[in-house]
């Protein structure tokens, strides 16, 4: 099949990056990328790049590019459907949090909704590729539907899944270690195979494209991101051990990270990981695990989730601790509220958490973060649904200015590694805050010797 259009149903974190990339290495493609959020899609044809919805290092300059050109954002689902021989579905499936599977299995409701408008649409032959991460065996669910709803169209179905870091997005893009895709073995699975390779050959080496079948693509993205989330609370859960004993983790993840069967990545202390993914897919991998009675397997991976939980939670309670047991009515500074750093999601950021159960203590948390906006912020903290808004807000406070936020403050609490944390005026600070001065440090960011040499009181993870 000749790909002269594509549609992107989702213009979300994955869909809008994604298709921006694809568009530039492919200027003779037209790519339309749609969702229903209209605020989301205006922001997008903003002429103001730095008013994109999703930052990203890198991605204004390629919207830049290949916008109005062959690149186009719309409300118009239908159309762009009807116009495309090749549907990426990018929505978002998050944990359900009701009827079976609750607080594990993923919530399929807007893929299958996709489904049925390519379906309800189509009127020509399509392939449709999954780019959300997606349980194994969705693609059998959206196949079906499709086959049965409209038998005059052949519909193709891939799995491509996708394997960006928030924060270098485009660079994985631009330079993947690995670009899979999945489908059916037969004539015209691989003939849809074939036509999602031809694309990615405009920019991606061939011998870094990886073909296998539809359910081993599945899969591979579920185990990949476990595989990362395993590591981080493998380390995250010698912190406390290191904390007892004197040791340093750093020194001990420099002397692990040099084993060339390990490798140094993701062996860095923290706060435990956050974003769309790492969680939601390991508890999709406990949820199928469960349900093939794999109990044993899902025992297993279930435990990274309750390390990365307990690591914050212990973060979070080392902070009244360390204030003499209560931290009612004092201010506590946040310096961070993304879930890492170049990104404004907060999807699963420990912030929200930490300062969930700071709150409950009855402390007032002041947050500076150079991405993430108030409202956000609120939005984040009310979806835990512990407290009403009106108890929230009375208890949270931002600051468009770090040394205002931190003004007045009886500890500091570093959440995400942005870098010009680094870079602050640490004496003034300090001439600012309540004594005792606390610092923690929840990345490991800060120079502890120079801290310590102002006056604070410093503690770190593992350290």
């Amino acid at each position: 099949m000749n790909i002269r259009t594509i549609c992107c149903i989702g213009a979300g974190y994955v869909g809008g990056p994604t298709m921006s990339v694809i568009a530039q290495k492919n200027p003779s493609i037209k790519v339309i990328v749609v969702d229903v959020n209209k605020a989301r899609i205006d922001a997008w044809n903003n002429e103001n790049l730095s008013k994109l919805p999703i930052f990203e290092p890198g991605l204004a300059e390629v919207v830049k590019e290949a916008r109005n050109r062959n690149l186009f954002f719309s409300t118009d689902v239908d159309s762009a459907i009807d116009e495309a021989e090749m549907i990426f579905i990018s929505v978002n499936t998050p944990t359900k949090t009701y009827g079976a599977g609750k607080g594990m299995a993923a919530d399929l409701q807007y893929v299958e909704l996709c489904a049925r408008q390519i379906s309800k649409v189509s009127k020509s032959d399509k392939i449709v590729v999954e780019k959300s991460t997606l349980p194994v065996k969705t693609a059998e669910a959206i196949k079906d539907i499709l086959a049965n709803t409209n038998t005059a169209v052949n519909f193709e179905v891939l799995s491509n899944p996708e394997f960006l870091a928030e924060g270098t997005a485009i660079q994985d893009l631009i330079d993947p270690d690995r670009v899979l895709i999945g489908g059916d073995q037969t004539e015209a699975g691989l003939n849809a195979i074939e036509a999602l390779v031809n694309i990615y050959t405009a920019w991606v080496p061939e011998d870094q494209i990886i073909t296998t079948n539809l359910w081993s693509s599945e899969l591979s993205k579920l185990t990949a991101n476990a595989f990362l989330a395993q590591r981080v609370s493998s380390i995250n859960a010698l912190t406390e051990l290191c904390e007892s004993t004197g040791a340093n983790i750093e020194d001990v993840a420099q002397a692990i990270g040099s084993d060339s069967r390990i490798g140094p990545k993701f062996l860095k202390a923290s706060l435990g990981f956050g974003g769309s993914c790492f969680q939601k897919d390991i508890l999709n991998l406990v949820y199928i695990c469960k349900s093939l009675g794999l109990n044993q397997a899902a025992d297993y991976w279930e435990q990274v989730v309750i390390m990365n939980n307990h690591q914050r939670n212990r973060f979070a309670h080392q902070i009244v601790k360390s204030l003499h047991g209560t931290v009612a009515a004092k201010k506590i500074g946040f310096l961070g509220w993304a879930f890492k750093k170049d990104t404004n999601d907060t999807r699963e950021s420990a912030a929200i958490y930490i300062a969930d159960i700071l709150i409950e203590e009855r402390a007032y948390v002041q947050v500076f973060d150079p991405k993430v906006t108030l409202l956000q912020i609120r939005s984040d903290l009310n979806g835990l649904n512990t407290r009403s808004e009106t108890e929230n807000d009375k208890f949270l406070v931002n600051h468009s200015d770090p040394y205002e936020t931190l003004n007045g403050t009886h500890a500091i609490a570093v959440i995400t590694e942005w870098d010009e944390f680094k870079s602050y005026d640490w004496p003034k600070i300090y001439e600012r805050m309540q004594k005792p001065a606390f610092v923690f440090d929840g990345r490991n960011i800060l120079d502890q010797k120079k801290l310590e040499s102002i006056g604070f009181i410093y503690q770190s993870i593992g350290r």
